[in-house]
This record gives C-alpha cells, sequence and structure tokens, in this order.
C-alpha cells in the first residue's frame, strides 16, 4: 500500500491546502469559495488536486452533478477542523505564556543603595511583582565587581553597579546618579574649623581614603592634591575610617546622613569636593533570549526614559 505523504510532519503547505479544501466544503463548491478565498475557480482545482495527491485519496466529487465529499472527503474534513482548532488552541495558549510570565530571575544589587532617594529600585521591583506576581526574584547583594562577574558566567540574569567602566561584555542602561561628598568625623581636627578656613590646601595636609575601586582613578584625576593614606572597597569601611577621627574621604551623600544628620560627620568644601556616579542597569551581550529578564529590564528602562534622577 502506498504511503501518504503526510505521514510525516505536517509543512505549511500542506495546512494552506487543508484550509481552502476547508472553505470548499464549507461553501459547497469551487463556484462558490472563489469569491470566500479570492482565488480563481481554476487555481481552486488545481490545489485542491494537489492535496489529493499529497494525501493520496479521492476527496470530492465535482462536475456538472455538483459538489460531493467522498467518505474520505468526509473524514478529512473531520480531521481539518479538529486540526485547525488545535491549532487556534496553541496560538491562544503561546500568547497566554507571553501575558503571564512564570520563573525566577537573579537580580544582582550594589550594598548600601538602598537609602539613596535616587533610586527607583524599590519603587520598581514593588510595581514589577504586582504586574508579574508569579516571577520570583532572587536578590543577591555584592561588591560591584562580584555582580559584573556574575552577569558575564550567568549565574546572575540582570544588575546595578556604578559604573566605573565599560566591559566588552556587558550592556549598560542608564538609570541614576548617586552623589557623593568629602566627609571629616566629629573627633577630626577639621570638624570645628570655619568653612572660610578650610580650602584644598588644608584639606590635603589630612590623611585620605582611597576607595578600593576603580573611582580611586577618577578620584586622583579631578582631585590630585589628595594623597591617599588608607584604601577600602566598601563604603561602610570608609565610614568607619571617617568615624574613627584620623581619616577624610568621600561617602554617598544619602549613605553619610546617617552620621551627619546627628552631627557626627560634617561635609567638607561640598560645592567643590563632589562627584556624580552613573548607576548602571547591566545585562551579560548576546545573551539567550530572557522574557523574565528582558520584561525587568524593560521596566527599568520606562523609568529612565521619564528622565534620570538627579541627586540633590
Amino acid at each position: 500500500m502506498k504511503r501518504s505523504s503526510l505521514s510525516g510532519q505536517i509543512a505549511d503547505v500542506d495546512l494552506k491546502l487543508l484550509r481552502i479544501f476547508k472553505t470548499v466544503v464549507e461553501c459547497g463548491g469551487f463556484s462558490a469559495a472563489e469569491v470566500e478565498l479570492n482565488i480563481g475557480r481554476s487555481a481552486i482545482s488545481r490545489q485542491m488536486s494537489d492535496l489529493e495527491t499529497r494525501l493520496d485519496m479521492h476527496l470530492c466529487q465535482r462536475g456538472r452533478s455538483g459538489f460531493q465529499l467522498t467518505d474520505h472527503g468526509k473524514l478529512v474534513y473531520e480531521a481539518t477542523q479538529e486540526l485547525l482548532v488545535d491549532l487556534e488552541k496553541f496560538r491562544a495558549n503561546v500568547n497566554a505564556v507571553h501575558s503571564r510570565l512564570i520563573g525566577e530571575l537573579t537580580l544582582g544589587l550594589t550594598d548600601n543603595m538602598l537609602t539613596d532617594p535616587n533610586s527607583p529600585v524599590v519603587e520598581i521591583l514593588g510595581a514589577f511583582h504586582q504586574q508579574e506576581p508569579e516571577v520570583k526574584i532572587n536578590l543577591q547583594v555584592a561588591a560591584p565587581n562580584e555582580v559584573e562577574r556574575a552577569i558575564i558566567e550567568g549565574r546572575f540574569n540582570i544588575g546595578i553597579v556604578p559604573q566605573h567602566h565599560d566591559l566588552p561584555g556587558l550592556e549598560y542602561y542608564d538609570l541614576y546618579y548617586e552623589t557623593s561628598l568629602f566627609y571629616c568625623g566629629h573627633n577630626h581636627p577639621l570638624f570645628s574649623v570655619p568653612t572660610d578656613q578650610i580650602n584644598i590646601d588644608t584639606i590635603s595636609q589630612h590623611d585620605f581614603i582611597a576607595p578600593g575601586y576603580t573611582h580611586s582613578v577618577m578620584l586622583r584625576e579631578q582631585f590630585p592634591q589628595l594623597k591617599a593614606s588608607a584604601t577600602s572597597y566598601q563604603v561602610e569601611g570608609i565610614a568607619t575610617l571617617i568615624l574613627s577621627g584620623q581619616y577624610v574621604g568621600f561617602l554617598p551623600k544619602h549613605y553619610a546622613a546617617l552620621w551627619s544628620d546627628k552631627q557626627l560627620m560634617r561635609a567638607l568644601l561640598p560645592d567643590t569636593l563632589n562627584y556624580k556616579v552613573p548607576f548602571k542597569v547591566i545585562v551579560r551581550r548576546d545573551s539567550r533570549p530572557n522574557m523574565l529578564r528582558q520584561a525587568l529590564l524593560k521596566a527599568f528602562k520606562e523609568f529612565a526614559a521619564v528622565g534620570t534622577k538627579d541627586s540633590r
């Protein structure tokens, strides 16, 4: 017995021919189907013949006596109806998947971002969870270089870091800016010195804490008078040294407010000794498509599109 050419996978051309066949049956013949299909009778006849050849069976009688399905044609029509209904169910289910995100997303943050009023992370994550309640957020906090490495290695899906540099394996998107000022502790000799008696030369005589991350390069260029006597890779370490009363250094304004509001720290020459760091959303370049990552990245982009916030 000769096997039908549809014994394997159904091709696009088969679906097209089956749809034409279904329309012909429901219109009651070739002539009536011309208007519905917007093609000529000869083209319909040719495609029906192609379908019969591919199925290796006779589907209908057509001629002066009119259009009539064979027994095989009736079975193929019923099977076509079921097939097209299943295709619509498949399309509906896929569309539902696109509108309903499920899974786990790992987000890497830099530490000590929470107290910055310019950071939109809390607001965005709250709105994202309301919109996508079935997405599980795995939140990791680490140093900026560790977040970058985890993104490149694929352990984190998305990260937020202060931009020290551009790594070729990452894509960077604007989010907000963080402002840092220059501080001394309440036990430091400069704490009680009147503002009009403080200048960069006076400050440069005191021990300075250089951040261990890449900002130190930028600081050396902007403030060459400052000579490092200590180093820390974390803002908490810098704050500890400042509070010791023996060092001066830069801290994010929002973070230092924990002590400056209590008169335990003082910002020195805030109009001169300050710098802003852009915080960026990062993802791995050329990574596999990930609907969860793209959805959260879209939320961050939409915030940035409204207008990147500057620290005050």
